[in-house]
């Protein structure tokens, strides 16, 4: 019988323990892992539906969704494939998409305004269609903030012209502050606002403190986060990056002059 007092027992003992502790955690994790994604899923879903305001309280998520077309958009040179799955299988490997050489394009200084340093050279779009036209068409969004990088969706009307929402669906921002990016007051000022100026030069953005009415561009600006100048500013950082040449302007620009082909 062993000396259930001894140092060699003790160290046996907690050796087995371990190891039947790792294989249960590794196994738990293992058979989770699809029902993780599963909701991963869901919750990128459900806020494509809240940006584009079609998320009421009773919307069957899944089967709202199938009426939305995805693309596969190549920010280089505007083109674009529909491609069902293709937003599930980007965001598995999002990561490595961004930074492998093969697959991303390295910004440089001057055009790396969201702060994200190198992007997928394929971003998924997400298009709602109504007669036959685009009706909402909802982009994929991402920038740094002052503590993390914050990851949301912006919809367009159909014309890719006025903005029909914004949300988040992953930030670190400090909360009552910088976190105030999901509270829905602040998202709802973004509805209707106009992407473009007369001139046909980008203008939507966040503005200086409270935005005043009587300003002409009071049109393309929301007012900045209170107590937030570094958030605003990411905010203000992604929504020209993505919606500039570098993001997707090109695919915008393809679509209003040749219409949509999906």
């Amino acid at each position: 019988m062993p000396d259930v007092n001894s140092r060699k027992f003790t160290f046996i003992v907690s050796l087995v323990l371990s190891v039947v502790c790792s294989v249960l955690v590794s196994a738990a994790a293992v058979s989770l892992k699809p029902i993780q994604d599963k909701n991963r899923e869901l919750d990128r879903q459900r806020n494509v539906l809240a940006a584009a305001g079609l998320l009421g309280e009773n919307t069957d998520i899944e089967e709202a969704f199938r009426d939305i077309s995805v693309l596969a958009v190549n920010v280089t040179d505007g083109s674009y494939e529909k491609e069902t799955g293709f937003d599930t299988e980007f965001f598995k490997d999002f990561k490595a998409l961004s930074t492998a050489s093969s697959t991303s394009v390295r910004l440089t200084k001057e055009q790396d305004i969201a702060g994200i340093a190198s992007i997928s050279k394929e971003q998924p779009v997400y298009v709602v269609m109504k007669d036959g036209k685009p009706d909402k068409i909802i982009l994929h969004v991402y920038g740094s903030g002052l503590w993390s990088t914050m990851y949301g969706f912006l919809a367009l009307e159909g014309d890719g012209e006025t903005v029909a929402g914004l949300t988040f669906y992953d930030q670190k921002e400090t909360p009552g502050l910088g976190g105030e990016v999901d509270n829905p007051n602040w998202k709802a000022q973004w509805v209707g606002k106009e992407v473009y100026g007369e001139d046909g030069r980008l203008k939507l953005g966040v503005g200086n403190g409270k935005v005043d009415p009587s300003n002409p561009d009071a049109k393309h600006l929301v007012d900045s986060l209170s107590g937030a100048s570094m958030t605003s500013r990411g905010v203000n950082g992604l929504v020209r990056f993505w919606l500039g040449e570098n993001g997707y302007g090109k695919f915008l620009s393809k679509i209003e002059s040749e219409g949509f082909n999906g």
